[in-house]
């Protein structure tokens, strides 16, 4: 009886060790939100652009030339 039990233990162990075992969802969440930091990333660049627009005054630019 106790090697039945001692073998219905050992197995439950390892059944559960094995249920527990990474499946590849936590690479796949790294990778995810690795790919959300870059898109991010890219986002506020382009804003950042986006928000500071260059321009050129060329009156302005001749009056300062002036003085």
């Amino acid at each position: 009886m106790k090697f039945a039990r001692l073998s219905a233990f050992a197995t439950a162990l390892m059944l559960s060790s094995l249920a527990m075992a990474e499946g590849g969802g936590d690479r796949t969440f790294d990778r995810m939100m690795s790919a959300n930091d870059r898109a991010v990333e890219l986002f506020v660049a382009k804003e950042k652009t986006a928000a500071n627009p260059v321009v050129v005054n060329e009156k302005k630019e001749q009056k300062t030339q002036d003085l």
